[in-house]
């Protein structure tokens, strides 16, 4: 075959030590350290040998600091998913792998993964320290429960979230020593369903000090949590934030306001989200897509980023990426199988939530697509469906800088409520065979406006 890298090196990146290798034979294979100073040597001694690309298994975390310093030498690097170059010959060693890498690459053979620049990559990193501190919260949330539901005070029954406002007030009086159920109930917000007197019925328990002390430490965690969240979302507003103003030419776009976009109490703490996201992806407004949430957008910007977009030529390319698309295997002719592809990653995760909440919409272009690939095929099918189709829209929307228009308009609750009053009024006038006399409007006065 055809050398198509001539200048090429394999490196098996370990936990310990990293092997390279500049050609096939023995003595062309050296063992590296991984502290600073070995991954300086190791770049020095592929410059010495006049590499230029140099190809790597992205082998757990352990190839972050390499690939980071063999950019900083100048080295074009490919980073490549393990399963394209693990069918060397024989017995498996680090040696044999690092040669096998080698050789594919100097052939051409292997292709780099998706990397996401250096601005998204840090964004990611907040974005995804916050999901953790609100998988924790959420640990603790339901710790909580169990404890109170051993202490017997059942405050699930009585209210919808156990961590709003009124199921935290209770819980911190609760942990202050205040154990009487009537004072309890005092402190219930006035858009409860519940009444005070059913709250206090609740809050009869058998008050175990075991059971108030794991309660107590499972609030003081919650709320250390919570101010974690809040601070990521102070570091990810700032950060965002000075990222636009790298680009004063969109500090004059402005989008309509969405009040229909609720924001749940995990969504960004961000201000005016709406505006920040149409000014950072350019004048696209991907808000005006029913479905999608503030939390949505934000995993859209942290996980690939506006650069990230145009890496894939094709919006098929950026489907298969995500694991969205059917995986055919085709032999003799047939299709032996074209189930989706399994894995996922963040980005999969949240258009999936996406397309599960268009489910539950009415009358939309993407819910009556939802429905329809759901009365054939079933609900997990159609949430793959339609995830796949808002990751075609998102890309078309960022790519070509264009604005969401689906075929049919979706209207909210409001303007559902006028069109329906508009409706009712000419159906009457119809049938009561009204004039505009009859209203008191002047013939002329119609015409002239």
């Amino acid at each position: 075959m055809e050398i198509i890298n001539p200048n090429a090196s394999g490196i098996d990146v370990g936990s310990r030590s990293h092997f390279v290798a500049v050609g096939q034979s023995l003595e062309d294979v050296k063992e590296f350290g991984v502290y600073s100073e070995d991954l300086t040597k190791l770049c020095e001694c592929l410059m010495s040998y006049g590499i230029t690309s140099v190809a790597m298994k992205s082998t757990g975390d352990y190839w972050q600091n390499l690939y980071a310093e063999l950019l900083k030498h100048g080295i074009d690097v490919v980073l490549c998913n393990g399963k394209f170059t693990k069918h060397a010959k024989g017995k498996k060693t680090d040696v044999k792998d690092c040669r096998h890498i080698q050789k594919l690459h100097a052939l051409g053979l292997l292709t780099s993964s998706f990397l996401p620049g250096e601005t998204t990559e840090k964004l990611r990193t907040y974005c995804r320290q916050r999901s953790n501190m609100l998988d924790l919260a959420a640990a603790s949330s339901r710790k909580m429960q169990k404890y109170l539901k051993f202490l017997n005070f059942r405050l699930d029954v009585v209210v919808k979230d156990v961590c709003g406002l009124t199921g935290l007030a209770i819980i911190e009086d609760i942990c202050k020593g205040n154990l009487d159920p009537n004072k309890l109930a005092e402190h219930r917000y006035y858009n409860c369903k519940k009444s005070k007197e059913e709250i206090a019925k609740a809050l009869h328990g058998n008050n175990r000090e075991d059971f108030l002390f794991g309660l107590k430490q499972e609030f003081e965690s919650y709320n250390f949590y919570q101010r974690k969240i809040k601070a990521c979302d102070k570091i990810i507003e700032k950060f965002v934030k000075e990222e636009l103003k790298k680009q004063p030419e969109n500090s004059n776009l402005k989008t309509c306001e969405k009040p229909y976009k609720r924001q749940n109490k995990n969504a960004p703490g961000i201000k005016n989200f709406n505006q920040v996201a149409f000014q950072y992806f350019g004048g696209v407004d991907l808000m005006a897509i029913e479905g999608l949430s503030h939390s949505t957008v934000l995993s859209i910007m942290s996980e690939i980023g506006l650069e990230g977009f145009h890496k894939f030529s094709t919006s098929k390319e950026f489907v298969s990426w995500l694991r969205l698309a059917p995986n055919n295997k085709i032999s003799g002719g047939k299709i032996l199988s074209s189930k989706i592809s399994k894995g996922s990653n963040r980005l999969k995760i949240a258009l999936r939530q996406a397309a599960n909440a268009i489910g539950n919409l009415k009358d939309t272009h993407l819910s009556n697509f939802f429905r329809r690939i759901a009365y054939r095929k079933g609900r997990t099918a159609a949430v793959s469906a339609t995830a796949r189709k808002l990751a075609v829209i998102i890309w078309t929307m960022v790519t070509k800088k264009c604005q969401y228009n689906p075929p049919s308009e979706y209207l909210f609750l409001d303007q559902k409520r006028k069109l329906k009053m508009v409706k009712n009024i000419k159906k009457n006038v119809a049938k009561f065979d009204l004039k505009p006399e009859d209203f008191g409007f002047n013939n002329s006065l119609i015409i002239s406006s």
